[in-house]
């Protein structure tokens, strides 16, 4: 156990010392935007801010109370970001919210793992300190990538998360797009004899946007349920030993959100009755997270003849397809 104890304490020391590079990369960010309030206070109140998870015993209306709170989240956190950070503009402002999150994310996994040292040698649990021993190692390798994450965060470059965006941008070719809701545009353009309404996050800022809410707006205000089908392109985890860019087609919704998002793309799809395709992109959780490879960045064409594809067998001639791409659009334009 005590061998156990020291591994777990020379762990736990890398992982914090990511955790304290992590925040002072954020506020020399936060110094050079010109930040109007004392960094160090800012930072530590936005690395602790939290969210309670809804009621779920009763599940009514459970995804709307769901998204309220994470709207309520995001809202607090931008308008904390606008109002220390006021000369900077909306992609920059957006850049600084992700790197954030980031260093959140380091801070959360060396507080759990140390509570669970302390916990483990209070109660002298060799069970508790020998699975955390084991669990080390992805621990570890988790916080790293966190770390690794903030180079390209800071510098505003694509990550592999943003494939779905990527193959978005490359169908809209610089058509003009509208900003249908927060932080998530659309275009039009015809492809195959068909017209595509194509759904993407507003760029080059690290941003999701809103693609289940962009769905229901057009299918449902615009184009009264007259939709002959749905594609969804999106980043998607891969076990280890699989090939990073592999390209592999689907049904359902394609997005890695809390629930609400995915839920609108279901509910809209199931009650017009369209046909719901994914198609998805295989990667790393840290190849998501980090710049963009070239086997990810190399996959957009061989998606975007997947959809090609899949309108000539799927769909005919006059047809109106959405096509949403789905995934942090971080130095990514429209």
């Amino acid at each position: 156990m005590y061998l156990w104890i020291r591994n777990i304490r020379t762990h736990l020391a890398k992982i914090e010392r990511l955790a304290k590079d992590a925040r002072a990369r954020v506020i020399e960010v936060l110094k050079k935007g010109g930040v109007r309030e004392d960094p160090e206070k800012f930072l530590s109140g936005l690395l602790q801010f939290f969210i309670i998870d809804p009621v779920r015993d009763e599940p009514t209306n459970l995804m709307r109370r769901l998204e309220h709170l994470l709207d309520v989240r995001q809202h607090r956190l931008k308008e904390a970001i606008k109002r220390v950070l006021p000369d900077l503009g909306d992609f920059a402002r957006a850049n600084v919210e992700i790197m954030i999150e980031a260093a959140r994310a380091l801070n959360i996994i060396y507080r759990v793992v140390r509570h669970y040292l302390i916990l483990g040698e209070k109660t002298n649990n060799w069970v508790l300190i020998m699975q955390l021993e084991l669990e080390m190692p992805q621990i570890v390798k988790l916080a790293e990538t966190y770390s690794k994450a903030l180079d390209a965060f800071k510098e505003g470059k694509p990550i592999g998360d943003g494939v779905g965006s990527l193959v978005a941008a490359s169908l809209l070719n610089g058509v003009e797009v509208r900003e249908i809701v927060g932080d998530t545009v659309v275009g039009i353009v015809e492809r195959k004899g068909r017209k595509l309404y194509v759904i993407k996050a507003k760029g080059p800022g690290g941003t999701v946007g809103k693609p289940g809410e962009a769905l229901k707006r057009i299918v449902e205000n615009e184009l009264n349920g007259k939709v002959s089908r749905i594609i969804m392109i999106d980043a998607a985890l891969k076990f280890e030993g699989e090939k990073t860019g592999e390209v592999i087609e689907g049904v359902g919704a394609a997005i890695g959100d809390p629930g609400p998002e995915k839920f609108k793309i279901e509910s809209i799809a199931m009650k017009h009755n369209i046909p719901l395709d994914s198609i998805i992109i295989k990667q790393s959780l840290e190849e998501a997270i980090t710049p963009m490879k070239k086997e990810i960045s190399d996959a957009v064409d061989e998606v975007i003849k997947k959809i090609d594809k899949c309108l000539e067998e799927r769909t005919k001639e006059g047809d109106v397809v959405i096509v949403v791409g789905v995934g942090n659009t971080l130095g990514i334009a429209q």
